[in-house]
């Protein structure tokens, strides 16, 4: 027995903002779902706080911060399911997934650091089997729309065409949104890692680098560098700068569900920028802005001047307004062995990287807190933990849509 359900932690970040007024709207304080807010900073709790009105007047706070150890383990053992927005997780994340771990505390964010789970996986999966934990990163746009659309997709092939699908394609259809400061933080904490270490260059390059060691999938995937023209969905295509964590996440979610998707399976990612001479145009100048951002990225002088003059800071992000004014649209399509084609789509009602995200990772959470008491402890993905379950609740509580075409 704990005191609380659910804890967000970072609830002053960009995001985490944004995630306690939702569950407040979501999880009323008298309601059956206990829950509070903590953070490093006492100040800026109480504001937060403060700034959600009287509904919020007997949320509880509690204060912990990553360079203090015994605050993050009294923070961890007070609750049921972590919640953290605290990043880059690089960074800042690992000392609450060692405390999770130890506690049996239920844990979930919205990482899109492979390297990181990466590393967390080598240094704690086993202690989470043992101590119950269920772990689950990328609970944001980053990954579960990909994800829990693979899911969906194969679920939907195997019902009427009695067979899964060998390989996927997503592309994304139309999508509006803004980055974070926190976002570009961890990208590029991500760049600067990897020019740092060969190891982990090979880490982000491998599409199987979350799969458990024994995994056994040989299969040579795509992986999209250029402007190409797509007859599937009659259209160009460019790279979609989320594949780089939502490719791995979908293979491991397949080596967790037993390969259900095939020994073999192949999966990608693309944007659809249109069809005729205008979408490769649109196509070749996406493919160049991103080989231009990932260049400046990589060498520190430019890499600081964009840090400086350009890109958003920590604890900056779209606008409520632009938020609410966001979307997407993620098209699935699958063959099977035989050739068949089975299409589906993932849409979102608000903005993706953080409107959308934040409902995502409260129902994650929720999800955790709820419906989960029968999973083992280990590191999950969301598809392979919460599967049709948080499918239902993110169409009813979040603005998600999963059908087929």
């Amino acid at each position: 027995m704990r005191e609380f359900d659910i804890i967000l932690f970072g609830a002053t970040s960009f995001v985490g903002a944004i995630l306690t007024k939702y569950m407040l709207s979501q999880q009323p304080l008298d309601g059956d779902v206990k829950w509070a807010i903590a953070g490093r900073s006492q100040t800026k709790l109480n504001q937060l706080k403060l700034s959600l009105g009287e509904a919020a007047e007997d949320l509880p706070v509690i204060v912990a911060d990553t360079c203090n150890p015994a605050s993050i383990d009294a923070m961890c053992g007070a609750t049921r399911v972590i919640v953290s927005t605290v990043g880059p997780y690089a960074l800042y994340g690992e000392p609450v997934i060692q405390s999770c771990v130890a506690l049996g505390t239920d844990y979930c964010d919205l990482t899109g650091e492979p390297q990181w789970i990466h590393k967390m996986l080598g240094r704690y999966e086993a202690a989470a089997k043992k101590s119950g934990a269920r772990i689950v990163n990328c609970c944001g746009f980053d990954s579960i729309p990909s994800d829990l659309g693979v899911y969906f997709l194969q679920q939907k092939s195997n019902q009427t065409l009695k067979q899964h699908c060998n390989s996927v394609k997503m592309r994304v259809k139309a999508m509006k949104g803004g980055a974070s400061g926190g976002t570009i933080a961890s990208m590029l904490n991500a760049i600067k890692e990897a020019m740092q270490d060969k190891n982990i260059r090979k880490i982000i390059a491998s599409p199987y680098a979350l799969c458990p060691t024994d995994h056994g999938f040989k299969a040579r995937q795509i992986n999209l560098k250029s402007a190409q023209y797509d007859k599937d969905v009659q259209a160009w295509i460019a790279p979609f700068v989320m594949a780089a964590i939502n490719v791995r996440v979908v293979h491991r979610s397949n080596a967790l569900l037993h390969k259900q998707y095939g020994e073999n399976f192949l999966y990608e990612e693309a944007m659809i920028t249109g069809p005729k001479a205008k979408g490769g145009m649109s196509a070749a100048a996406l493919t160049a802005g991103l080989g231009g951002f990932m260049l400046a990225a990589i060498l520190p002088p430019t890499r600081w001047l964009m840090e400086k003059t350009i890109l958003p800071k920590p604890g900056e992000g779209p606008s409520p307004q632009a938020q609410r004014d966001g979307y997407y649209d993620l098209r699935f399509i699958g063959t099977t062995q035989d050739g068949q084609t089975i299409r589906c789509k993932v849409t979102g009602d608000s903005d993706p990287g953080y409107g959308s995200t934040a409902k995502m990772l409260g129902q994650a959470a929720l999800c955790l807190a709820q419906d989960m008491d029968e999973k083992p402890g280990g590191f999950w993905t969301p598809a392979s933990l919460f599967g049709e379950k948080i499918i239902n609740r993110l169409e009813t509580h979040a603005g998600l849509t999963f059908n087929t075409e």
